[in-house]
């Protein structure tokens, strides 16, 4: 949530924290990076994997808060 409050909010005027399931076995092909301190990691999917990515979540996509 901190990255959507204090970066997203600023920059857009709002932000949405969603939550999903992806198969762990298909996010191991990624590279995990560090973007702007220690707890926050994230993978780094390129764009033109987005089709593949979509294809691969499990289930609902979870809206868990919109900021403002």
């Amino acid at each position: 949530m901190e990255i959507c409050t204090k970066w997203n909010v600023p920059a857009y005027g709002v932000g949405h924290v969603v939550k999903f399931e992806v198969s762990a076995e298909y996010l191991a092909q990624f590279e995990v990076k560090n973007v702007g301190g220690p707890i926050h990691d994230e993978l780094w999917i390129p764009a033109e994997n987005l089709k593949e990515f979509n294809a691969n979540i499990k289930g609902k996509i979870q809206l868990i808060g919109t900021y403002q």
